[in-house]
């Protein structure tokens, strides 16, 4: 069976990087009908242009239509999808039962049912199918359990999160943000409100908290990677990776290690050592994490109360741009700071090792006394030949 590791993309750049780290489809939103209205949506052209090189490269582009529909979306959906479908789109993510047929009668591509729509039954989930949908991306708050029973009495496609942010309501039904800011959580401009820092107070206003500290009530983000096997087992048919905002080397990292993890149990049905995937993670995943609801109902344990509970990232500091064979010189954007005559972590889709590097130089040849400006084109001597869209970290 194939499994489809399935990846955000905020921008070009990102989804490059999401398919040559290991992703067999990448999700992205337009520039309309589209939750996640602050990350970098792409024109038709970029959309375009996705599809190029994911095609190129044997992977697929799912673009989400999923914002929770109000009579003044209405206008402009059969062109939109059109367009999409011109553009190479090969599936479209929506929780509007109006768009998905629209999909269905106008188009070619596939329609997902998005994990807007809640669907945590049988019985939904054989609706969809029984309206020609091709899959339904499952709710958030089911266990493996309730999966597994999903699993065995319906024949549609199913998809399932596996890693990132988890909403404090019910996949993405909060209504905080429109409350506290006026902004449309389900209409693509959730102000993540259960993430602020907040006071507790008694009936009189005296606050229970000390000055320098504070509450929140978000949930610690998802992380599924002991239940791909089970998954797997079960059947699933695409798994989910949350993050459209998140940077490139989150992206990479992230990917990369459900790629091995997926690539791994494909071959031997069996996962040797869980730790090495968890570490791999840990070098970008600064949030605390917790397996959700797939073992049962979250408890404490799974709430984050206190967003000091952070962990240090291993620093991204910089991607290759080229090589230079004949003077052995690495071109690279700078992208946090980093020091001459360091060790630095070279992380490529197949595998990490450690150069030491000497002297950096920008490109006028001027040596440089740091690594400071991010995004400034530099260079430096490099023995071994890396590739463009490799990445460097600190090393250690």
């Amino acid at each position: 069976m194939k499994y489809e590791l399935l990846a955000p993309a905020g921008d070009l750049e990102k989804l490059k990087i999401a398919i040559l780290y290991g992703a067999d489809a990448v999700f992205i939103g337009g520039l309309k009908f589209s939750l996640r209205s602050r990350a970098s949506n792409f024109t038709l052209e970029d959309i375009k242009e996705g599809c190029d090189f994911a095609h190129k490269h044997n992977a697929k582009v799912h673009v989400t239509c999923n914002i929770v529909m109000h009579n003044i979306d209405l206008d402009g959906i059969k062109e939109y999808l059109k367009e999409l479908e011109n553009a190479g789109v090969d599936a479209i993510i929506a929780s509007s039962i109006y768009i998905l047929k629209m999909v269905k009668e106008y188009t070619k591509m596939e329609a997902h049912v998005s994990t807007q729509f809640s669907s945590s039954n049988q019985e939904a989930i054989n609706f969809f199918s029984d309206l020609g949908l091709d899959r339904v991306v499952l709710a958030r708050e089911l266990s493996l359990i309730e999966i597994e029973k999903i699993k065995q009495n319906t024949n549609i496609d199913l998809e399932c999160f596996i890693h990132g942010g988890m909403c404090v309501s019910i996949s993405g039904r909060c209504m905080l943000s429109n409350n506290m800011t006026n902004r449309d959580a389900n209409r693509g401009g959730c102000a993540h409100s259960c993430r602020w820092c907040y006071d507790l107070l008694d009936e009189f206003g005296k606050k229970y908290n000390k000055d320098d500290d504070y509450f929140s009530m978000s949930s610690k983000d998802l992380c599924a990677i002991k239940a791909i096997p089970r998954l797997m087992d079960l059947g699933i048919n695409s798994f989910k990776i949350e993050g459209r905002m998140k940077s490139l080397h989150y992206i990479a990292t992230v990917v990369n290690t459900y790629r091995k993890i997926i690539d791994e149990y494909n071959l031997n049905h069996n996962i040797k050592d869980f730790k090495i995937y968890e570490d791999a993670i840990s070098k970008a995943e600064n949030r605390l994490t917790s397996t959700g609801f797939l073992y049962g109902i979250p408890t404490i344990e799974e709430q984050l109360y206190d967003l000091n509970l952070t962990v240090p990232t291993k620093e991204f500091v910089g991607i290759v741009l080229s090589y230079d064979e004949f003077d052995k010189m690495l071109y690279v954007e700078q992208r946090n700071y980093f020091l001459p005559n360091s060790i630095l972590e070279v992380f490529t889709p197949s595998k990490t090792f450690n150069i030491k590097i000497g002297n950096i130089y920008d490109m006028d040849d001027n040596i440089l006394d740091a690594a400071r400006h991010p995004k400034q084109h530099i260079k430096f001597k490099c023995d071994i030949k890396l590739n463009p869209y490799d990445m460097l970290r600190l090393g250690e």
